[in-house]
């Protein structure tokens, strides 16, 4: 596990979420709204990426967000996670021990250098056809367990039964339990806090997948990749470069997943 994750200070926000007047068909009313803040990431004291996302869980997401780039293999290689407020968003400052270190200070800087040339659509591009890890334990879906998940899930949704406003992404068992879920203003986000979470906690991956409320995304396919889960399913449609990066990777897929039904990607 990480060594050292410390909070310099509660986030600017007590609880993510806002709430904004508006006015319907009845008059004015006030209604909850999920919170949106930047998140710069730094890895080593050098800028990574700015994502935006809900300011909760920011432990959990900044491991599973180094574990989708594959500046690490698990939470032992983060020596500590400092979480910064600042004016107009968070700075999450991540220290990389051992060989992940030099890994997470050369993507870094290559990601800089990216920026400020012209060929880094080429390379961006590029590795969009990068091999992903193949999986090893892959699962056999069941109508029952996916079923099961959809309806356990809405009891783990604290901020989208406030705001009808936020994704989330649960860890669950081949029988479908949940283990585990985390919400975000973004779908790929809430994954990455979902991934962290569970190698945070030594959940062992070979025998998981993950539900997400979203569309299946080549993003979400890879993240589910490098982690090792072993399928994921989402409740929307898929992509064509998701569905083509799941069969690259082994690694089982469903979408449209519903309680009367869903699809499941052919090998």
């Amino acid at each position: 596990m990480a060594k050292d994750i410390a909070e310099h200070d509660a986030p600017p926000f007590p609880v993510p979420v806002s709430h904004a007047r508006f006015t319907d068909a009845k008059g004015p009313l006030t209604r909850a709204v999920p919170v949106e803040t930047p998140v710069a990431v730094e890895v080593n004291g050098v800028s990574f990426a700015v994502m935006m996302a809900t300011p909760a869980d920011l432990e959990d997401f900044a491991t599973g967000f180094a574990m989708a780039e594959s500046l690490i293999e698990g939470p032992d290689d983060i020596a500590g996670v400092d979480i910064c407020p600042i004016q107009h968003g968070i700075v999450l400052r991540l220290t990389l021990a051992g060989p992940a270190r030099q890994i997470g200070l050369d993507r870094a800087r290559a990601r800089v250098t990216e920026s400020a040339c012209g060929l880094c659509g080429v390379e961006n591009i590029n590795a969009l056809s990068a091999p992903l890890p193949r999986v090893k334990t892959p699962l056999t879906f069941s109508p029952e367990a996916v079923t099961s998940a959809l309806f356990n899930l809405r009891h783990h949704q604290t901020l989208g039964r406030l705001t009808s406003g936020t994704h989330a992404a649960a860890l669950c068992t081949p029988d479908g339990q949940i283990v585990l879920c985390r919400e975000d203003i973004g779908r790929h986000t809430a994954l990455d806090k979902a991934i962290g979470a569970g190698a945070r906690a030594g959940t062992g991956f070979g025998g998981i997948f993950a539900l997400v409320t979203s569309r299946l995304s080549y993003e979400l396919v890879e993240k589910a990749a490098r982690a090792g889960l072993g399928g994921l399913a989402a409740m929307s449609t898929p992509s064509s470069l998701a569905l083509s990066r799941a069969a690259q990777a082994g690694l089982p897929v469903v979408a449209c997943a519903k309680p009367d039904g869903m699809l499941t990607a052919a090998p």
